[in-house]
């Protein structure tokens, strides 16, 4: 379990059929186990959980405060919008309409790994958010504590 150790990492392009399968990284495949979860993440993306980290996430959505609107608003946003998968003999996993939707997917897809997940991208909009965070990445790496 190779991204367990390491976290994932890389940036794979890869293409969704008109059934809404697409191939997952073969490197992201044993490290996500039978079974993981895929969620409406942040920015326009999906973001792709193994079961355990899926656990720890779970646990920090438990202890929100129920008295906050805000967290009550980011439970149900994020936890209907989740399901849990399971890749076929192939490593494709179907990505559900509504997330593909929520994420501007289309047809071509870049998957990242950004460390205890994967993030599923729409091709252009990676592309130009790319590009966006290229152009003041020193700046954003001087305001981020412990790296």
């Amino acid at each position: 379990m190779v991204a367990q150790a390491t976290g994932f990492v890389g940036e794979y392009l890869h293409t969704v059929d008109l059934k809404g399968r697409v191939a997952l990284p073969s490197k992201f495949r044993e490290a996500l186990g039978p079974r993981f979860y895929i969620a409406r993440g942040l920015d326009n993306c999906l973001f792709v959980y193994p079961s355990e980290e899926w656990a720890l996430v779970l646990e920090k959505i438990k202890n929100m405060p129920l008295n906050h609107r805000e967290a009550r608003d980011y439970q149900r946003y994020f936890l209907s919008g989740a399901t849990d998968v399971e890749p076929d003999r192939q490593g494709r996993i179907v990505l559900p309409m509504s997330l593909r939707e929520y994420a501007g997917i289309t047809k071509d897809v870049w998957i990242l790994g950004v460390g205890t997940r994967a993030e599923i991208w729409d091709k252009e909009v990676w592309d130009r958010k790319k590009i966006d965070i290229g152009k003041t990445f020193s700046t954003i790496a001087e305001s981020v504590t412990g790296v």
